[in-house]
């Protein structure tokens, strides 16, 4: 039988404890480029252990609400961060660390524009576009070993469509 979690908007005080949320929010920290480019400077906390930043193309397959999921992963050597090349939301799942094993995971929904930084060791769903095209470009590590640890959950979970 599946549990439910229930979606909730994307902020930055809510999403704190697992990374840090990307949006052009607020006044611009500077105005660069002959003042016609607004700066919203340091946005995210790149953090990577052994290995470098790398930025990947991803395109996945778009999922629909309700959307039922029991697989969680995370990075330890490396933040993720996940840059949507378009303005559609996507679905975001990230757990609290509970002795090395995910607890019970949250689920957020992403408004236009915003994007999300994975701190480094946080339990987080798989990339969910919730509409085509599913392009995304990726910040995380490049290096030697294994940097992915993934989880089932015994029983799913299920966020249903708001």
């Amino acid at each position: 039988m599946s549990r439910q979690i229930t979606p909730r908007p994307l902020t930055p005080r809510d999403f704190a404890p697992y990374g840090d949320v990307l949006d052009a929010s607020g006044v611009p920290d500077r105005m660069i480029n002959q003042g016609l480019c607004g700066r919203h400077h340091d946005r995210a906390r790149l953090d990577f252990t052994g290995g470098r930043a790398g930025v990947s193309i991803f395109d996945a397959r778009p999922r629909a609400l309700p959307y039922t999921f029991d697989l969680v992963e995370r990075h330890p050597d490396g933040s993720q961060c996940f840059l949507p090349m378009t303005l559609a939301p996507f679905l975001v799942i990230v757990a609290p660390d509970e002795g090395d094993r995910p607890g019970t995971p949250r689920a957020f929904l992403t408004a236009p524009g915003q994007a999300v930084n994975f701190h480094r060791g946080t339990w987080h769903g798989v990339l969910t576009p919730l509409s085509a095209p599913g392009l995304f470009a990726v910040v995380d590590r490049i290096g030697p070993g294994a940097n992915l640890e993934e989880f089932r959950y015994p029983a799913p979970y299920t966020v249903p469509a708001p």
